[in-house]
């Protein structure tokens, strides 16, 4: 009798900042089986980074760091043309001040997913994502690194012996080289939760994406990617998780397949 599949369910969490809140963070965390923690770059601040971790140990949630660009404006959106030990030295510096909060709350990390722009460029540039392994091998070699399906990031991951979890995406639509589509093109967002909800599915129980250009393409899918800002973010993460329960998926924290 074959293995039903298992996926984990991630999410980006502690981006609120100062007086600013983002997200739903508290209400979020009983239906994911992760938690991705900015790290004071592109969000986050130490008193919101506590509180994360905190609820994340409340709730049995692994704890992943979650390294940005140093642009708070542009929320580490914007690309910015950094250098392979730039990009080293700042997965660093975030991962080590989420290191040292986890653990003056009791806690460890499980994993490592970068932000934004950091993460799409790390996803196609083989010298940031090699950078951003490295980092992750220096600091914490145990830890899971989690990246674009197929990238440079997992692949650079992988070629340093990390564990890595390949990371698809719930409301994003991919093109026919196995990439999101561009934030700032108007389809690249999935806006209808069925339609979300059926492409999950599809990844993780058959392990292919159809693609804005028509084709289906190869996806691998140790874990899935829910947005926690959104107005039906709590929804829509309640509906993924009852739904893939029923369809018989496992949910676990990754990864499901060590590196060799």
């Amino acid at each position: 009798m074959p293995l039903l599949p298992a996926v984990d369910l991630n999410c980006d969490m502690g981006e609120s900042f100062g007086a600013w809140t983002l997200g739903h963070d508290a209400a979020l965390m009983p239906f994911i089986t992760s938690a991705n923690v900015a790290c004071g770059f592109h969000a986050g601040d130490p008193a919101v980074m506590r509180a994360t971790v905190r609820a994340a140990l409340q709730h049995h949630v692994a704890i992943g760091a979650h390294p940005g660009l140093p642009d708070l404006a542009g929320f580490g959106r914007r690309n910015m043309d950094i250098s392979p030990a730039e990009a080293f030295g700042m997965t660093v510096y975030q991962l080590g001040s989420l290191q040292a909060v986890a653990r003056a709350e009791g806690g460890r990390l499980h994993h490592l997913k970068p932000h934004g722009a950091l993460y799409n460029m790390a996803a196609t540039n083989a010298l940031l994502a090699e950078a951003i392994a490295e980092a992750v091998y220096k600091v914490q070699p145990e830890l899971v690194l989690y990246g674009l399906a197929g990238s440079e990031l997992t692949k650079a991951g992988e070629k340093l012996g990390l564990r890595t979890a390949h990371e698809v995406f719930a409301d994003r639509t991919y093109q026919a080289n196995g990439t999101l589509t561009p934030r700032r093109q108007p389809d690249a967002l999935i806006t209808d939760a069925s339609v979300a909800i059926a492409q999950v599915l599809r990844m993780v129980q058959h392990g292919v994406v159809r693609t804005q250009q028509g084709p289906e393409v190869a996806m691998r899918a140790d874990t899935v990617c829910l947005h926690g800002d959104g107005a039906h973010a709590l929804e829509f993460a309640q509906r993924l998780n009852t739904e893939l329960q029923a369809a018989g998926v496992t949910l676990q924290a990754g990864p499901l397949v060590t590196a060799q």
